[in-house]
Order: C-alpha cells, then sequence, then structure tokens
C-alpha cells in the first residue's frame, strides 16, 4: 500500500500543471426543451457564434454549434458540446467537450431565469479536445485541455487551460 502514497510518487504525478489557452464567450439562443426523455430531462442550445482570445490563438466560433444538455434527476446539467472555431489567421479548428454544471438549487434556477450570479457561487468545468488540418495549430491535436466556465445570460465564458 506504500507505493499508492502521493508522497511517494514521482513529482510529475503528484501535481496537474496548466497554462492559458484561450477565454472563450459563446452566444446561445434560447433553449430547445426536448423534455423528458428515459434518464434525462433533454434540452438543446444552438450556437451562432461567439469569440476566443489568447496568446496562441484568437478568433470566432463560427455558426452553427450545439450544447447537447442533459439535466440529470440530481439537478447537475451535463453539456455535450461541438464547436467549429476559426482564427484570426484563417485556421479551422473543432472543438468538442463534456462539461458538468450544478450548484445550490437556488443559484441555478435564479442563472436559468438569466439573472447575474457568482461565477464562485456554482460549479461548472469542462474537458475540451481539438482537431485541426492546418499545421500552425497542429499542438492542439496533441493535447487536453480544462476549462472553467461562466453561464451569462446570453451564453457561457469560459477560461481554457491547456494541461501540460
Amino acid at each position: 500500500m506504500s507505493e499508492l502514497d502521493l508522497s511517494k510518487l514521482p513529482v510529475a504525478l503528484q501535481t496537474v500543471s496548466t497554462r492559458p489557452l484561450f477565454v472563450m464567450r459563446l452566444d446561445v439562443r434560447p433553449i430547445i426543451p426536448i423534455g423528458i426523455t428515459p434518464g434525462v430531462n433533454r434540452r438543446i442550445g444552438t450556437v451562432p457564434g461567439g469569440e476566443f482570445f489568447g496568446d496562441r490563438l484568437s478568433g470566432t466560433v463560427l455558426d452553427g454549434g450545439a450544447d447537447w444538455q442533459a439535466v440529470r434527476s440530481d439537478g447537475s446539467t451535463s453539456l455535450d458540446v461541438r464547436l467549429v472555431l476559426r482564427t484570426d489567421d484563417e485556421a479551422l479548428i473543432t472543438m468538442n467537450y463534456r462539461g458538468l454544471r450544478h450548484g445550490p438549487v437556488d443559484v441555478i434556477r435564479r442563472m436559468e431565469a438569466g439573472e447575474a450570479v457568482d461565477a464562485a457561487d456554482y460549479y461548472f468545468r469542462i474537458g475540451p479536445m481539438f482537431e485541426t488540418a492546418d499545421p500552425r495549430y497542429d499542438y492542439l491535436n496533441r493535447i487536453l485541455a480544462v476549462g472553467i466556465g461562466h453561464r451569462r445570460a446570453g451564453g457561457p465564458v469560459y477560461s481554457i487551460f491547456e494541461m501540460l
């Protein structure tokens, strides 16, 4: 059992390091409520656009993305999102992520009603992955990222970090 003691593992296995990749703002049209399906309350948010800014890449989010949400019986919302990003220098990059948002019932209710709530009052995390054919951004094909989200009335804002 001692070999499983965190302090005895190599330093590289004791912590997680990240570096900022970009901040992204999404526009989301009003939610399309599908309804109660077997297991979840399904709803879909279509994404007509947005923008992202970072030291290594910046640009716009193209129309056509979607967020397939599943509101689970415990009140948390599971996200399944697919987007296409276009960088300022015209590269196309797909971004897909799964995520989870949950918090106190009153906070989530106020947020979903369009009220401003403090991002620290609820949990909103995502795990993005990327694909591109553009050699300038090939490094994105080989990284995992994490993101911290904040839901605003018009759509979410994410801080995205490359995991090192």
